[in-house]
């Protein structure tokens, strides 16, 4: 096993403990701003889990192609949460 793997591995346990959580804590508090708090979270874990796991289209795209794939996910994971979180403040 390459030590590339153990860490996909790993992450993976830690999005699905995140996802576990946050999803049984939005039907807890599903409404007001901290179910929509807990919305930005989920939806930024799962752009930041297809940005991390792009890399299984490894053996079908050009690594350059999938360079830009994944930082368009995680700019897209960090500009969701920035203005979700400034219009979840500002309201």
């Amino acid at each position: 096993m390459s030590a590339q793997t153990v860490i996909l591995l790993c992450t993976l346990i830690i999005y699905i403990i995140i996802i576990f959580v946050f999803n049984k804590a939005r039907k807890k508090y599903s409404g007001g701003k901290v179910g929509e708090v807990i919305n930005l979270i989920l939806i930024t874990v799962f752009l930041l889990f297809i940005s991390d796991y792009a890399r299984l289209l490894e053996p079908f795209m050009d690594v350059n192609i999938l360079d830009i794939v994944q930082a368009l996910f995680r700019t897209a994971a960090l500009s969701f949460l920035a203005y979700g979180g400034a219009r979840v403040a500002g309201s």
